[in-house]
């Protein structure tokens, strides 16, 4: 009997240690290696372990979308701060039949005032725009902008009181003033491109950088209509007058011109110093919101947020789409010194009035940027290769093959080897000025395709530096084109 109960009790010890031993199998079975269980630990309780692959990629996605909601107001804002920031550029290239009247009784700085212009203004953006992009841990790029604009406002005014004042004063003093408008207003666009792009990347939005790029792109062609619609607004001279009177004409046609040109270059940079301070007013809101309390002004709470970045880091991430924005403009500052030259297959006296060079010169000009424009909003549409940098850096090489073009057209009345004005606006001008709307708009667009989003505004203001670099050493090469042509 004794034996029976002690075989039972062992019977049923032994069930109860295997249900316990089950237990403890099922309870302390791994669920995961280390480094998931101390990840476990800081994260909060998840009831659904399956879907923790997919929490994670959206938590990427959110990090990669990271920005503000689109706005078509403020894509609109963008492009009016991007026609503003081009405009004296485009004024000073548009001009050119102005600028010709004025320095006529100087051959040598009518033969080279373009090349100067060019070559102060890049020269002066470029220095400009390095001293700024070193300058980012207590930048305020809303009051770049805004410093930018008052000065354009300034120096328009005086350009648009010197085409009816001052009219004795001699070539070489009006060159000087010039280039010390040029200046002034180099440093301007300086200021508003540094500001301007960082402060549209510091949104989070691709669309808006390519709001300013195609801004820029107004801007060249707008200056080239009024300049067209100025001069045919003034009636015609008489076909029995004689060469004295036609030049008269001819004088008053540029002069005028130039004045309604500079005065809505006036009007354009007010317009956009009232548009952009809603814009400022809502980053302001924003970084208010982000930022902790315990920051006392807008400025310290943006330089909180701001990342500064090396433009040696930035560079070897960015370096294909560096080199090729680089590249584009370098090739693209060949074509004002050629259009500047060029003049219709039509005899002067024979041709129809958009057909004289008062009028050709600035449709050269127009029909190169309505390309430069159409590229840069092709960029909105599904075709894009800004997730291909190596593919943009080759077709930036490859728009060297417009420059020989040139030679075929009638440079200063002297004959075309190809005689077809078409040949000249369709396949050169709007060919060339297409490829580098397009090229540009995907180079800075992309840019933000390689970078964290601390570097966002770091970012935009050194893709800013190559461009400007580009237009530097473009312009500089110009003076070899300028003796050529």
């Amino acid at each position: 009997m004794a034996r029976a109960t002690n075989q039972w009790r062992r019977t049923t010890l032994d069930r109860v240690r295997a249900m316990f031993n089950k237990d403890a199998e099922q309870n302390y079975e791994p669920l995961s290696d280390a480094s998931t269980i101390e990840e476990d630990v800081h994260r909060p309780v998840l009831f659904m372990p399956d879907h923790r692959e997919s929490q994670d990629s959206d938590t990427e996605q959110d990090k990669k979308d990271d920005g503000e909601p689109f706005s078509w107001f403020e894509y609109c804002i963008f492009l009016l701060l991007g026609i503003a920031m081009l405009w004296a550029w485009n004024m000073f290239l548009a001009a050119a039949p102005y600028f010709q009247t004025r320095f006529r009784d100087n051959e040598n700085i009518l033969a080279h005032f373009q090349s100067a212009i060019i070559s102060v203004g890049c020269v002066t953006n470029l220095s400009s725009m390095l001293i700024l992009a070193q300058l980012q841990s207590k930048a305020s790029y809303p009051k770049r902008i805004l410093s930018s604009l008052g000065i354009n406002i300034i120096v328009f005014s005086l350009l648009s009181v010197s085409t009816s004042y001052f009219r004795m004063v001699s070539s070489t003093g009006y060159l000087v003033f010039t280039l010390i408008m040029v200046f002034s207003t180099s440093i301007a666009t300086g200021l508003c491109q540094n500001g301007a792009f960082a402060f549209a990347s510091s949104f989070g939005r691709p669309e808006y950088i390519q709001a300013i790029m195609t801004g820029q792109a107004v801007a060249g062609v707008l200056p080239s209509v009024a300049q067209i619609l100025s001069v045919l607004a003034v009636p015609a001279p008489d076909r029995w007058a004689n060469a004295t009177e036609e030049d008269a004409v001819m004088n008053h046609e540029n002069t005028t011109s130039a004045f309604i040109y500079f005065l809505t270059a006036t009007a354009i940079s007010v317009i956009c110093l009232f548009a952009v301070i809603p814009l400022i007013r809502k980053h302001n809101r924003i970084l208010e919101s982000q930022m902790m309390t315990s920051i006392t002004s807008i400025e310290e709470a943006e330089q909180a947020k701001r990342k500064v970045v090396s433009m040696w880091t930035l560079y070897k991430k960015l370096h294909w789409l560096a080199a090729s924005v680089f590249l584009c403009f370098t090739v693209t500052m060949f074509f004002p010194v050629f259009t500047q030259k060029i003049v219709s297959v039509l005899p002067e006296d024979r041709a129809p009035r958009l057909f004289r060079s008062a009028a050709f010169i600035p449709l050269g000009f127009l029909v190169w940027n309505l390309g430069d424009l159409m590229g840069r909003l092709v960029t909105l549409l599904p075709f894009s290769m800004r997730h291909r940098p190596v593919v943009l850096f080759i077709l930036a090489i490859l728009r060297i093959g417009f420059l020989p073009l040139y030679l075929l057209c009638n440079i200063q009345g002297r004959g075309a080897k190809i005689n077809s004005d078409a040949f000249y606006l369709f396949v050169v001008q709007l060919g060339f000025g297409g490829t580098n709307g397009w090229l540009s708009s995907s180079c800075m667009m992309g840019a933000g395709e390689y970078i964290e989003d601390g570097e966002r505004e770091a970012a935009g203001g050194f893709m800013a530096v190559n461009l400007v670099a580009g237009l530097t050493a473009g312009s500089l090469l110009s003076f070899a084109a300028a003796g050529v042509a």
